[in-house]
Formats: C-alpha cells, structure tokens, sequence
C-alpha cells in the first residue's frame, strides 16, 4: 500500500496534532515526550524503533493496562478473534504511524473495555498509576454512551472530541476495516463502508490526515470487493 511516509519521511506531511490542555502532565520517571509527540527514527531501517522512542515505552508501564484487556478475550468478533486481539492491533497501529503518547497508547488497549463490559469495576482502571483518570478519561470519550446512536457517537467525537480521541477512533477504525475482509455479510461491509466515508473520514480529517488516506484506501478497497462479488 502507498502509504504517506511516517515521521522521518515526506516533511510536508503534519505527523503531530497539535497539543491539547490534557496532554501535559509528566510521565512517571520524569519523561515528558510531549504532547502526542511520534517517535523519530534514529535508525536508517525503516521500522526499527529508536533509543528515545524505547525510553519512552519503558516509563509507560503498558502491563497493568493490558491485564485489564485480557477480560476481553470471551469477546468474539464477527470477523473472528476476540476483543482482546482488537485491542492490541489498535496499540500496534498507532505505534506504526508513531504515537509514543502515554495516555493514548494506555487507552487504546482497553478503549472497548467499558463499552463490552458494561459492569466492570472502573476504579481498577483509576488505580493502576497517575495517568489513570486521564487513561479513563480518554476511554470515555471513545465509549458510546447508552442513549447515543452510533451515528450520535460518532459525530460527538468528530465535533467535540480531544485530539487523542480522534487518533484513537481512526486507529480503532482501521483495524475494524482490515478485519472487515474477512467479513462475507454483503450487507454489513456496504453499511460499515459507508459508515466510515460518512462519519470516519471527517475525524480523521481533524485527527490525522495520513490515517484518512489509508481509510480511504481501504473503503475502496471494501468497494471493489463488492463490484466483483459475483464474478467467478
């Protein structure tokens, strides 16, 4: 796929959001990276990870975070797998368009926790350290409420949701849409296709404009798949 380089690649292309009021705290360890700050490759092979950028997911302390995931791994998915697989494909494609931000990569390997396990104990989220109210925070925002419809949800996020919830939601997006290829519901891929042009694409437009590009990439691809379905 032709996809724009990530930082350390084409310099005309933003790889940073710009800062928002809750990413200012400080990791533990005294490590500030910055507000959604991406890595930059040290390396000359493209996807290895740098000194500064290990330095930053060593402070993080990720493992508290993916135990609370794990209750997720009863929760099968439509395209097969579970919740769990979900959660860290969503971690895997932010660290690939190179978001070392704490609080971000913290909510994305629970961001379907409270949706999918509505009676979960929250205070084992606000307990782990202290990021925790900004990780729940976070996951909140990404949570469809009760009384929202999807498309309610969705256009909360896209008018009024932080930076980070954005990235988020179209992280969260493209691993949906990979894994909608294994997905034979004619239907479904049609009504989740243009789901993701209608409501997805504005927030990658504010969030992350790379993102947006391999959405795009991938709706037409979905698109194809169903102009040829009945060919042999």
């Amino acid at each position: 796929m032709n996809r724009t380089p990530r930082e350390g690649g084409d310099p005309k292309i933003p790889a940073v959001p710009e800062e928002s009021p809750a990413s200012k705290s400080t990791p533990a360890g005294g490590f500030d990276p910055g507000p959604l700050a991406p890595y930059v490759h040290d390396l000359e092979d493209e996807g290895l990870m740098g000194s500064e950028a290990m330095i930053r997911l060593k402070e993080m302390h990720l493992a508290p975070y993916i135990q609370l995931a794990t209750t997720l791994v009863g929760k099968r998915r439509r395209s097969g797998g579970n919740m769990f697989r979900h959660q860290i494909d969503t971690f895997g494609i932010l660290m690939d368009y190179g978001y070392i931000d704490s609080v971000l990569l913290k909510a994305s390997v629970i961001h379907d926790l409270l949706e999918d396990v509505p009676d979960f104990d929250r205070d084992s989220i606000l307990s782990i350290d202290e990021e925790s109210a900004e990780v729940y925070k976070l996951v909140l925002e990404v949570t469809r409420r009760p009384i929202e419809t999807k498309q309610q949800f969705l256009e909360r996020i896209q008018r009024f949701g932080s930076k980070r919830a954005k990235v988020l939601k179209c992280a969260d997006r493209i691993s949906n849409m990979i894994a909608l290829g294994y997905v034979t519901d004619v239907q479904f891929i049609k009504r989740y296709t243009d789901e993701t042009e209608a409501l997805i694409f504005p927030i990658a437009q504010s969030g992350d404009k790379r993102m947006l590009e391999e959405l795009q990439e991938l709706v037409e691809s979905r698109r194809e798949y169903l102009a040829r379905r009945f060919e042999i």
